[in-house]
C-alpha cells in the first residue's frame, strides 16, 4: 500500500523533480517504509511505500526496458496468476511485486489491461514511446486518486493535499460541491470541495497526452444491478460460499505480513473472521473500539463473543468525549474534504491500535450495499404489500392516495399513488443521506446564485434505473456514490492515516457481480421465507457463527456524538457555530440555523446530524482556506 503523485506540464526536470518531492512530502503516512521518485523535463512522479508484497525488491518507480514506468498505490489480488501467464509468453521479473507485473500486463495489453486486474489500486503508467500517462483507479474506487489541470499543467496524487502542494495558488472553493456536502454529509464525485480538482471515478481510466495536454476518461468497468428470476434447485448459498471463501483467501495470500481483521461484532466483520478460520488461518489478530459511555456505545461484547468462538488474539481500545473533540482538527486534516461522517473518528483509532500488530486488516465494509442490508429487508416487505395491491386496485382509486399526508407511513402512501411501487423510491428520492433540505440551505447561504438542487441531482442517480425492481435501484444508487465517497472514503483516509492498510473481500468483483444478479428473495427474503436483510450471508452465518451476533440488530458504529450536544458539548458546540470570529460566518447567515441547533440540544438526533455537518465544515474551513 502506498500513496502516488506527479505532474505534468511546462516545467524542467529539476523543477518536476522538486515539485514531485513537495508533493511526496505531503503523504509520508501512507508509505513510512520507503519513497521513490523520477523527473525529466516536462514530467515528474513519485511514491511512498507501505512495503507489504515482496519487502525488499518492490521500490519504485518500476521501469521495463524500453523506459515505460509505473507508480502504484493498492494491492493486485491475483497477481501471482497474472505473473505465471506473462512469464510463460516470454517476460523476465526482477522482483516479486504485484507493481512489475501491472507494468509488464501494460507493456503486452496496453491500458486496457486493468481489466485484468483484481484488487484495490490507484496506478500511473509513464510512457514515453507514445508519449502519453495513463491514470487507473479500481472498479469501486477503494483507493482514491485526484487530477487537477491549472495553468496548462496537469498535476495528480491519492490525496488532495498533495495536489495543494503543488498549486502555485489555492484554487477557489466549489460552492455547489459545499452545498451538496450540506445534504449529502461528503461530497459527491467527480467534484472536490476545490474548483479545478476532480476524481478520477471509480472503474474509470485517463490518458492524458504529453504533446497536447488532452485528457481522456474511459468507463472500463460497471457493476449493474438486474436480479434475475430464482432458478429452482439452483445452490445458491454454495455459490455465494464459493465465491465469498475465495475473496477472503486473496486477501489473506495477497501480503507478505501478518493481516488481521476489524471486529466490531456485527454480522458482515464476524463472517469475515469466520471465514478466514475456514481457510486455515488460526491465532491472528482482531481488533475493536468502544466509548467510555458504555451501554449502546459500546459493542464490545459482541466482538469478543465472535473473537472466542474462531480464536482469535483479541485487541480492545476505547475512546471518551475529549479524545473524540480534540481529534477534529486532524480528522479535518486527514480527509482533506469535508466529511460528517463520524464513525472517522473512531476508525482512526481503533487503525492506529491495529498498527502496533499488523500492516494489512480485512474489514466487512460493503457487505450492506452488495447483498442488501441495512433496513431493505422492511421495505422489500412494504414493496412487496404495494406491489400485490397494486395489481387488483384500480389506478384510478390509487392515485386519490397522491393526497395523502407527507410524513410517516402517510409518505409512502403518497408516493404510491403518484409513482406505483416500481418508481416511489426514484420520487422520494430515497437515499441514505438527505439532511439539510434545499428550502434550509437557501436560506443559510449568504449567496445562493447557480446552486443547482442536491435532491435533483440524487433524482438523476436513479433516472437510468427506472425499469428495474426498487430494491436494485436502491443498491445500484448506494453501490455509487455513498459506498465510495462516504464509506471506502473513510476507511482509506483514517486507516492510511495511521500507515494501516485496509481490504474489503465484499468488493471482491466477481463477488459483486454474481450479486447483483442475485433474486429479490435471497437478498431480503419474501412471504414464502419471511423477509431478513443479507439473507444470502446469514444463510452463510448460520452455521459458522453464534446466535447472538446472527440475532443482532443492525446498528451502524454507535457514536455518541448526538447526546454530548445535549449535554457537554452544547456551550462548546454553541460557541463553535455562533461564536464570532468563526469561519462559517463567511458563507452562512450563521444565525438562521439556531433553531436547527435548538432542536438538536433537545434531543432531536435529525437536526443533531445537521448540526455536526457544519462543526465538521467549520474545522475544515479553519485547516483548509
Amino acid at each position: 500500500m502506498c500513496g502516488i503523485v506527479g505532474l505534468a506540464g511546462r516545467y524542467s526536470a529539476a523543477e518536476a523533480g522538486e515539485l514531485a518531492d513537495r508533493m511526496n512530502g505531503s503523504i509520508v503516512h501512507r508509505g513510512p517504509d520507503d519513497a521513490g521518485g523520477w523527473a525529466t523535463d516536462g514530467f515528474a512522479f513519485a511514491m511512498r511505500r507501505l512495503s507489504i508484497i515482496d519487502l525488499a525488491g518492490g521500490h519504485q518507480p518500476m521501469w521495463t526496458d524500453d523506459g515505460v514506468g509505473i507508480v502504484f498505490n493498492g494491492e493486485i489480488y491475483n497477481y501471482r496468476a497474472l505473473r505465471a501467464e506473462l512469464e510463460a509468453g516470454g517476460r523476465v521479473f526482477r522482483s516479486q511485486s504485484d507493481t512489475e507485473v501491472s507494468l509488464h500486463l501494460y507493456h503486452r495489453h496496453g491500458p486496457d489491461m486493468v481489466r485484468r486486474l483484481e484488487g484495490m489500486f490507484a496506478i500511473c503508467l509513464y510512457d514515453p514511446r507514445r508519449r502519453e500517462v495513463h491514470l487507473l483507479r479500481d472498479r469501486f474506487g477503494v483507493k482514491p486518486l485526484y487530477y487537477a489541470q491549472q495553468g496548462g499543467n496537469f498535476y495528480f496524487a491519492s490525496e488532495i493535499k498533495a495536489i495543494l502542494a503543488a498549486l502555485p495558488s489555492r484554487p477557489d472553493l466549489d460552492r455547489q460541491a459545499l452545498h451538496d456536502y450540506l445534504t449529502l454529509r461528503f461530497v459527491p464525485a467527480p467534484d472536490t470541495v476545490w474548483r479545478g480538482v476532480r476524481k478520477l471515478p471509480p472503474g474509470h481510466r485517463l490518458t492524458l497526452s504529453l504533446d497536447s495536454g488532452d485528457v481522456a476518461l474511459t468507463r472500463y468497468w460497471r457493476l449493474d444491478f438486474r436480479a434475475e428470476a430464482e432458478e429452482p434447485g439452483r445452490d445458491y448459498p454454495g455459490e455465494f460460499a464459493a465465491l465469498f471463501l475465495a475473496a477472503v483467501e486473496k486477501r489473506l495470500l495477497a501480503a507478505d505480513v501478518p493481516v488481521g481483521v476489524l471486529l466490531s461484532g456485527g454480522l458482515d466483520s464476524s463472517a469475515v473472521s469466520a471465514a478466514a478460520v475456514e481457510l486455515g488461518h488460526r491465532d491472528f489478530h482482531t481488533f475493536s473500539i468502544a466509548f467510555d459511555e458504555g451501554g449502546a456505545y459500546d459493542e464490545t461484547p459482541y466482538a469478543r463473543a465472535a473473537a472466542a468462538h474462531i480464536g482469535s488474539r483479541h485487541h480492545e481500545v476505547r475512546l471518551g468525549r475529549d479524545a473524540f473533540v480534540d481529534f477534529l482538527p486532524r480528522l479535518v486534516h486527514h480527509g482533506d474534504e469535508p466529511l460528517a461522517d463520524l464513525a472517522s473518528v473512531p476508525l482512526y483509532f481503533v487503525s492506529e491500535l491495529a498498527r502496533q500488530e499488523v500492516k494489512v486488516v480485512l474489514s466487512g465494509e460493503g457487505s450492506d450495499e452488495l447483498l442488501a442490508g441495512y433496513n431493505f429487508d422492511r421495505l422489500g416487505r412494504m414493496l412487496d404489500r404495494l406491489r400485490t395491491a397494486e395489481a387488483w386496485l384500480p389506478a384510478a382509486l390509487r392515485r386519490l392516495l397522491a393526497v395523502a399526508p407527507a410524513q410517516g407511513a402517510g409518505e409512502w402512501l403518497r408516493l404510491w399513488g403518484r409513482r406505483g411501487w416500481r418508481g416511489m423510491l426514484a420520487a422520494r428520492p430515497y437515499h441514505m443521506t438527505l439532511h439539510w433540505d434545499e428550502a434550509e440551505k437557501r436560506a443559510l447561504w449568504r449567496e445562493t446564485a447557480r446552486l443547482a438542487s442536491s435532491v435533483e441531482r440524487i433524482r438523476g442517480w436513479y433516472r437510468p434505473l427506472a425499469d428495474r425492481h426498487p430494491i436494485d435501484q436502491l443498491q445500484q444508487v448506494y453501490s455509487g456514490e455513498w459506498l465510495t465517497e462516504d464509506l471506502l472514503m473513510k476507511a482509506d483516509k483514517f486507516s492510511m492515516a495511521t500507515s494501516l492498510e485496509v481490504r474489503e473481500p465484499f468488493l471482491d468483483h466477481a463477488l459483486a457481480e454474481w450479486a447483483a444478479r442475485l433474486p429479490i428473495a435471497w437478498r431480503v427474503g419474501d412471504a414464502r421465507v419471511g423477509y431478513q436483510s443479507k439473507r444470502i450471508l446469514r444463510d452463510f452465518c448460520r452455521r459458522r457463527l453464534p446466535q447472538e451476533i446472527l440475532e443482532r440488530p443492525k446498528q451502524g458504529f454507535p457514536v455518541p456524538a448526538y447526546r454530548w450536544l445535549t449535554g457537554e458539548l452544547r456551550g462548546w458546540a454553541e460557541d463553535r457555530l455562533f461564536g464570532p470570529g468563526g469561519r462559517l460566518h463567511e458563507l452562512f447567515h450563521m444565525e438562521r440555523a439556531r433553531p436547527v441547533f435548538q432542536r438538536a440540544v433537545s434531543g432531536d438526533n435529525g437536526a443533531a446530524h445537521k448540526v455536526w455537518i457544519l462543526l465538521v465544515l467549520g474545522y475544515w474551513l479553519e485547516a483548509w482556506q
